[in-house]
């Protein structure tokens, strides 16, 4: 078994997962075609739910354990998209097609690294590979609900588009519900308390307001109001005005101390968060996989996206062939030479550490 074999069978792989619809919560099928690749390989692995998970097969609990996770789940298309988006269409260099490049080249090729490792002996480091689902949704079945079901993680490589330099460090999220409360009454009255008004200041206060702690790795934290929505008819003032917030989180905070100081000091009559589960992520620069990784040329960065880091409380690295940039966008594609170079990376990466 060749790393160009092994290449070879991950871009073959990542067509028939373009080729086959998996949006999140709807991925039975793509995980079937990854049970196919097991099977082909002789890898023992488990599914749960639409997750495909195994060890390597020398597993040794004296060892501490590595886990390789990327995603199977995609988006929808958008209406931009001027190629088939469930067509695998491969084009100057391009593999055009929905996941190919968010995360497709990152999960196989990390099947593929980890199909390399599977059968050798005296690993420093166990290995556990998880194909998830449910990453683009942040479902309740995805990545998190198997950090019980997995040995125990001590560090990951989380594979998502970064050209395949080094994301030591990622933005949490925690996405806020506001109100802010007026008078209702109808349009033809006088009213000094409309509520659209008031979130005039509000909107202002939100635009000037700037967290105190930044960080060297991934700067300052990002506050926006996304989404605004108020009344129903021309000819009256609401009662309120729905504001939607997101802030992504540097590692200098938690989100519950996010939270925290925008309940104490945000002028809205009420903000609360969704959830405080995405917190941020890094991954020491001393750790052995990042020391590889510079030593190998790779640079460094803090990640302005999230993935499935923010449900992992060891630490981890983001990790992937592709770009960031074209994630999410028509006529999504990942180049040949990417994945091939991706597969190449990481097989030197843990040759530096685990072997």
């Amino acid at each position: 078994m060749t790393l160009e074999q092994l290449t070879n069978d991950a871009i073959s792989l990542l067509k028939k997962l373009i080729e086959t619809p998996s949006f999140s919560s709807e991925e039975d099928k793509t995980a079937s075609i990854i049970e196919a690749w097991m099977k082909r390989y002789l890898i023992d692995y488990k599914r749960t739910k639409n997750n495909v998970w195994a060890v390597n097969k020398h597993f040794d609990e004296n060892n501490p354990t590595l886990l390789l996770n990327s995603h199977h789940d995609t988006v929808k298309p958008n209406s931009a998209y001027s190629k088939d988006p469930f067509k695998a269409i491969i084009e100057d260099g391009k593999l055009y097609g929905l996941g190919s490049n968010d995360a497709g080249g990152c999960l196989v090729s990390l099947i593929a690294t980890f199909t390399y490792f599977y059968n050798q002996e005296n690993l420093k480091y166990n290995l556990v590979l998880v194909a998830s689902a449910e990453e683009e949704s942040s479902g309740p079945n995805g990545l998190n609900s198997m950090l019980s079901i997995i040995p125990k993680i001590d560090v990951a490589i989380v594979g998502e588009p970064t050209l395949m330099n080094l994301a030591v460090a990622e933005k949490g999220l925690v996405v806020f519900d506001a109100k802010v409360v007026g008078t209702p009454s109808h349009a033809a009255h006088p009213n000094d308390n409309n509520c659209i008004y008031n979130t005039i200041k509000v909107l202002q206060w939100f635009k000037d307001f700037k967290f105190e702690k930044t960080s060297d790795v991934l700067g300052d934290v990002k506050l926006t109001v996304t989404q605004i929505k108020a009344g129903t008819q021309h000819n009256a003032v609401p009662a309120d005005v729905d504001l939607v917030i997101d802030v992504r989180v540097n590692d200098a905070y938690t989100n519950a101390e996010i939270a925290k100081i925008l309940q104490e000091k945000s002028p809205c009559d009420s903000i609360t968060p969704r959830s405080l589960r995405l917190n941020s992520s890094s991954i020491p620069l001393n750790h052995d996989l990042v020391k590889a990784g510079i030593a190998m040329g790779r640079e460094t960065y803090g990640s302005p996206t999230l993935s499935d880091q923010a449900v992992l409380t060891c630490s981890s690295l983001k990790l992937g062939p592709g770009n960031s940039t074209r994630s999410h966008s028509a006529d999504e594609f990942i180049y040949l030479n990417e994945i091939e170079e991706g597969i190449k990376i990481y097989v030197e990466l843990l040759n530096r550490v685990i072997v």
